[in-house]
């Protein structure tokens, strides 16, 4: 007998040492967020709509520098004369030539126009990364919605499940108690009644657990195994002023509405500078040199060019004046903004409160409903209550449970939601396991304008070579 024992503990040993990897496996809400993080298409698109931006300030800041060309000329001279009898025919020795340009050409006055728009340009940057943060919190958001719909249709479809079986079981009892005399036909088309019911709610439960499944793969980027239950959010504030304050001070749809309203701003500047003058200093080099007869010739220049528009058609003033009324525009926008960020906070902690003084009231309703069950099953079996008293007791606590289930998950659905209307739902601030994204990091390398083929541009092309292959 001992050495069953030891078989059966050794047994047991290896189906814990089985199973250990299997749980270590079970996927959290923070593992679903980090998976999303990192596999969505949506961020890696605006990611490299946020690198094509940070170029704007590059090409803003190469109309501050010079500008170097050459050209390059190949050519053969052929003698022709007129005939009487023949028309056209080459007379004498042809020549060839050959010549080189080298040109420069740098502005070193424009009115400000090209400084304006280097501000501009930086400014778009920024928005653009405030843009990038507002969707980061859309794929977060949606990867935690998407992780509460499968972990409630989950739990749905077992209470189904359960309903379904116990269903069975009150069937299987009033058909004994048929055979016996003590209830009659009604009673047990009651439970036929029910029980079909059950099965019909129970295949709805699993085709909506189905359709969870699906949107989890598409905002998670995997289907989802073993989800593990949701521990509750802490911190989250009580009073809807404070956290109105801090959406407002900090949310990215905010700050974007900021710098949008900035961008307007210097485009009004850049318009009235337009009106100015603008003056480059220019040069050349040339080499010229006759193949033929070996007569070479140099030369160069140098000298200043001024331009500026005197009469346009009205258009530098009409572009003054769209300039003033974008301005307009994204001031209005910014009360636009800031209304709809109050109204998102205000409906995600309503939601909150409401689903918190509902899980109360649910895990109540269950108690209370649960015993009551348990007393009409007990009852009925002396016959003091009837098979329907049964079936409507624990429909009740289903529908009780139901609801509990319903409560928990818009409790926590409501508080990620909060967090994303405050703006605190990225990955940096939830501490994800991820590699963070730095906006900066390829701004940093390519703010300076660098040339193809310094050290900088090859390094640049090191860094696009593994994005591209990412």
């Amino acid at each position: 007998m001992s050495r069953l024992n030891r078989m059966a503990r050794q047994a047991a040993l290896v189906m814990a040492l089985a199973v250990a990897p299997l749980a270590a496996k079970a996927e959290t809400l923070a593992d679903a967020m980090a998976a999303a993080y990192e596999h969505s298409g949506l961020l890696d698109q605006n990611r490299a709509l946020l690198r094509a931006a940070d170029e704007n300030v590059a090409q803003a800041l190469s109309a501050l520098r010079p500008i170097v060309s050459w050209s390059a000329n190949l050519a053969r001279d052929f003698g022709v004369a007129a005939n009487a009898a023949s028309g056209f025919a080459l007379v004498g020795s042809a020549s060839t030539s050959a010549s080189i340009n080298l040109s420069a050409q740098m502005l070193i006055y424009d009115g400000g126009q090209s400084a304006i728009g280097v501000e501009i340009a930086k400014e778009s940057v920024l928005a653009t990364r405030e843009g990038l943060t507002a969707l980061e919190q859309q794929v977060l958001l949606r990867a935690a919605r998407a992780f509460l719909a499968v972990r409630q249709t989950s739990e749905v479809v077992a209470l189904r499940q359960s309903n379904t079986r116990v269903i069975t079981q009150e069937l299987r009892a009033a058909k004994d108690r048929f055979e016996v005399g003590e209830v009659t036909r009604t009673d047990v088309s009651l439970a036929e009644a029910r029980l079909a019911a059950a099965n019909a709610n129970l295949a709805a439960a699993q085709g909506d657990l189905a359709q969870a499944q699906l949107e989890y793969l598409a905002a998670v980027g995997h289907k989802p195994g073993r989800l593990t239950a949701s521990g509750g959010l802490r911190g989250l504030p009580r009073s809807l002023d404070a956290a109105s304050q801090t959406a407002l001070r900090q949310h990215p749809a905010m700050n974007q509405a900021r710098r949008e309203a900035t961008v307007s701003d210097l485009r009004v500047r850049l318009a009235d500078a337009a009106l100015n003058p603008t003056v480059s200093i220019t040069g050349g080099l040339s080499l010229s040199e006759n193949l033929g007869n070996s007569a070479r010739s140099r030369g160069g220049s140098i000298g200043l060019t001024g331009q500026q528009t005197i009469y346009a058609g009205g258009r530098l003033s009409s572009l003054q004046r769209q300039a003033m009324q974008n301005r307009d525009a994204s001031r209005a926008n910014l009360h636009v903004v800031s209304h709809q960020i109050r109204q998102d906070v205000g409906n995600a902690l309503a939601i909150l409160q409401v689903a918190q003084a509902s899980i109360q009231a649910s895990q109540q309703q269950v108690n209370a409903a649960q015993v009551a069950f348990r007393g009409v099953r007990e009852e009925a079996t002396l016959g003091a209550r009837t098979t329907l008293d049964v079936l409507n007791a624990e429909q009740e606590l289903l529908d009780a449970r139901a609801s509990l289930i319903a409560a928990q998950v818009d409790e926590l659905a409501a508080g990620y939601t909060l967090l994303a209307a405050m703006g605190e739902l990225t990955a940096q601030k939830l501490r994800l396991k991820v590699r963070i994204y730095d906006p900066a990091g390829y701004y940093n390398m390519v703010k300076d304008a660098p040339a193809g083929m310094s050290a900088q541009g090859k390094k640049l092309d090191r860094v696009l070579r593994r994005v591209e292959n990412k």
